[in-house]
């Protein structure tokens, strides 16, 4: 999940990266920008959304979509 955070100085790694469990991005500071179109701050907890959590965030997807047999 993708959390959208308004607060003007969000997201801060000690108080966000544990949102959604560490298996969620925060995103903030979201702003137009001439050149980019869009600026924004992105936060996400590596330690937990590495390969472990995106290897059971894939393996959950796969079964939803029955592409597991026996599931």
């Amino acid at each position: 999940p993708v959390h959208v955070l308004t607060e003007p100085d969000a997201p801060q790694p000690r108080l966000h990266r544990d949102l959604g469990q560490g298996m969620a991005a925060s995103v903030g500071r979201l702003r137009p920008c001439p050149l980019l179109d869009w600026k924004f701050t992105t936060l996400s907890h590596n330690t937990l959304r590495g390969a472990a959590g995106g290897s059971l965030l894939v393996a959950e997807l796969a079964v939803a979509r029955g592409l597991v047999p026996g599931s």
